[in-house]
C-alpha cells in the first residue's frame, strides 16, 4: 500500500520518464509534490525503492527507472501489475529509461577560499554531469571567499574534488589544517614545510609544518549559478 506521496511521487516520475526519456530532478520532485526540501524527496524514493516500484540506475544516482505501478489512480490496496505486462494487443509496454547522465554527491557545506573555516559539515547532495567528472569518489564544497579569484574560483561556486591523500606541487587541494579547519589553496612544498598559496595578490600564503597539513582531495571541476 502506498501513501497519497508515494503514489504522486511515482505517477510524476513516470509521466516524466514517458514523456522526455528523463527523471526528473530532486528539486522538480520537490515543488511538484510542494515538499518543503529535498530529504523528503528522498524518503520517498526510499520507500518506492524498497516496495519494488522503482530502482536507481546504477553509477547515475539521480537516473530513476520505474519497473511497475499499482493498478488505478487511487492509493487504496491494489494489485501490483508490472509495466512490462503484456497488453490486450500482445505488445509488451516498454519501461521508460531516464537518459540523463547526472550523478549525486556528497555536499559536505561551505569551505574557505580565504582564511580558514570549517568543512565537511552538512549532508545534503549536489547533481553534477558525469561529464565533470572523472574516476573516483567525489564530494562538493560551496567556496566562501575571494582568495582563489585569479584561479577562476569565486564566492559561491561549487568545488567538486576528488578523494586524494596525496597531491602534487602546484595542484589545488582541500587541506585539513590542524585537524580542525579546511582551506581551498595552491599545494607546494618546501624546507620541509607545507605552503598553503591563495590566488590573490591580497592575501599571504600560510605555512605550516608537515604534520599541521592533511590532503582530503583535489580540485577535479566546478559548478557555478548565474542568478
Amino acid at each position: 500500500m502506498l501513501t497519497a506521496k508515494q503514489h504522486e511521487l511515482l505517477h510524476f516520475i513516470h509521466a516524466r520518464l514517458e514523456s522526455t526519456g528523463i527523471s526528473p530532478s530532486f528539486e522538480e520532485m520537490k515543488d511538484a509534490l510542494d515538499l518543503k526540501s529535498k530529504s523528503g524527496v528522498h524518503r520517498l524514493i526510499g520507500a518506492l525503492e524498497e516496495r519494488g516500484f522503482i530502482r536507481r540506475l546504477a553509477n547515475r544516482a539521480r537516473a530513476l527507472e520505474v519497473i511497475k505501478m499499482p493498478e488505478g489512480g487511487s492509493t487504496k490496496p491494489a494489485n501490483v501489475t508490472p509495466i512490462d505486462a503484456p497488453r490486450k494487443s500482445g505488445t509488451p509496454k516498454q519501461i521508460p529509461v531516464a537518459a540523463n547522465d547526472v550523478m549525486e554527491v556528497p555536499l559536505h557545506g561551505r569551505i574557505a577560499a580565504g582564511v580558514p573555516i570549517e568543512a565537511l559539515e552538512g549532508q545534503e547532495s549536489l547533481s553534477v554531469p558525469m561529464a565533470l567528472l572523472g574516476a573516483g569518489e567525489h564530494f562538493a564544497l560551496e567556496v566562501s571567499g575571494d582568495s582563489m579569484v585569479e584561479a577562476g574560483i569565486f564566492d559561491g561556486d561549487y568545488a567538486l574534488i576528488r578523494k586524494t591523500e596525496t597531491a602534487r606541487d602546484g595542484e589545488i587541494v582541500v587541506a585539513l589544517v590542524r585537524g580542525e579547519e579546511a582551506t581551498l589553496k595552491y599545494l607546494r612544498q618546501e624546507n620541509g614545510q607545507v605552503r598553503l598559496d591563495p590566488a590573490n595578490a591580497a592575501y599571504e600564503p600560510q605555512v605550516y609544518g608537515p604534520g599541521e597539513v592533511q590532503i582530503q582531495g583535489k580540485l577535479a571541476g566546478l559548478l557555478r549559478r548565474y542568478h
